[in-house]
């Protein structure tokens, strides 16, 4: 049996859920999610706790209670907290602009990249070089900052490119003569 699923989410005020045999929703200040549950598990509210529990007692049902509660508890905290993600764009001429519901950026090609973002998700940018994504679905933040960040990955030579604000770019020497 799987330790993390032996933990209860604690559902905090003003969020709401609804359960039924095969889905959960988790409504919030910050949104609606929703999440189809697997078949290996059983999710029970006790007053303002949910609990889950694996139907069998087999190792792949264990590993599954574990990765639901997992997305349950990030559930619960998207709508309550939200996610964020932060890129920072470093090169001569690289540059981001929110506009709306799109993000253009000038990263050293010979057009402009316009990228259309997806329902639930903002991005602002607080400079012309930082990029700060946010929203209350776990993965589709950090889908969104990965998809940004494989326009221009950071290179290991000079360090050019969109890269996670706390991310570390290893370096390499140039070659010598």
């Amino acid at each position: 049996m799987s330790r993390i699923a032996n933990a209860p989410v604690t559902l905090p005020k003003g969020v709401e859920t609804t359960l039924t045999d095969s889905q959960i929703s988790v409504k919030g200040s910050k949104g609606n999610l929703n999440l189809s549950l697997h078949d290996l598990i059983a999710v029970a509210q006790d007053g303002e706790e949910l609990k889950v529990s694996a139907k069998d007692g087999s190792r792949e049902a264990g590993a599954i209670a574990g990765t639901f509660r997992s997305l349950i508890n990030n559930m619960v905290l998207g709508v309550t907290e939200g996610f964020q993600k932060k890129l920072e764009l470093q090169g001569v001429g690289y540059r981001a602009k929110a506009q709306g519901k799109k993000v253009n950026l000038t990263v050293g090609y010979s057009h402009a990249i316009n990228y259309e973002l997806p329902e639930g998700v903002t991005v602002e940018t607080p400079s012309q070089t930082e990029i700060v994504i946010s929203g209350a679905d776990k993965q589709l933040v950090g889908q969104v900052a990965a998809e940004i960040r494989k326009f221009r990955p950071p290179e290991p030579y000079k360090g050019k490119g969109i890269r996670y604000v706390d991310e570390h770019v290893y370096r390499k020497e140039a070659k010598k003569k």
